[in-house]
């Protein structure tokens, strides 16, 4: 009896051990397979979240290269909003700034430095263009030169000082016209035409 008892008791406590071991091989496995899933997870989660965009100068779609300056510029919308003209993520000319007007809004920039130089805007409707020629011709070599219109900047351009516009590289202001919108990034001494243009046609009075 003593000994069928004790054989008993070796084959619960066997089982008893082989159940404890089976539990936790089990779990372990299960564990392993749930910090497996938890560390997917968050790296699927990591990749799913959505990141903030980086932001570049003057709020352009992409990083300038090194040694070029990052500029945007935007012209006046009718004669409701006026001109902008941002450079290295500083506003040269704004509404805001309150020094933009009707006509061809202007900046003029050191082309080694980036530093302002002046800020001018020309009436081309109502003013007179003779003193827009005179700046025109007092421009330095080597100076960044930006534009954009407001309203309208053509009424009163005149041939000459289309070709001096031209001279700074310009391909578009031949034929700008009334209400045009317009803009420009040219420089004083450049021997090609600039490819910083942009210019829309009013065509609804043609």
């Amino acid at each position: 009896m003593r000994v069928a008892g004790a054989a008993k008791l070796v084959v619960a406590v066997a089982v008893f051990l082989l159940t404890f071991y089976v539990i936790s091989q089990v779990f372990e496995i299960k564990m392993d397979a749930s910090l497996g899933n938890l560390f997917a997870r968050s790296a699927l989660d990591t990749a799913a979240r959505p990141t903030k965009p980086p932001r570049y100068k003057c709020g352009i779609s992409k990083a300038c290269p090194e040694k070029h300056f990052a500029f945007k510029m935007a012209s006046g919308a009718a004669n409701v909003v006026g001109p902008k003209i941002c450079l290295e993520d500083n506003v040269l000319m704004s509404g805001v700034k309150n020094n933009v007007g009707r006509g061809i809004n202007v900046a003029l920039v050191n082309g080694k430095t980036g530093e302002l130089l002046d800020t001018r805007y020309f009436d081309m409707w109502g003013g007179n263009v003779a003193p827009f020629i005179e700046f025109l011709k007092s421009i330095q070599d080597g100076t960044i030169v930006l534009m954009g219109t407001y309203d309208d900047g053509a009424t009163k351009l005149n041939d000459e000082a289309r070709r001096l516009i031209a001279e700074l590289g310009s391909t578009s202001i031949i034929n700008l016209g009334f209400r045009d919108n317009w803009v420009f990034c040219g420089g004083k001494g450049i021997k090609t035409k600039s490819p910083f243009e942009q210019v829309s046609v009013l065509d609804f009075l043609k």
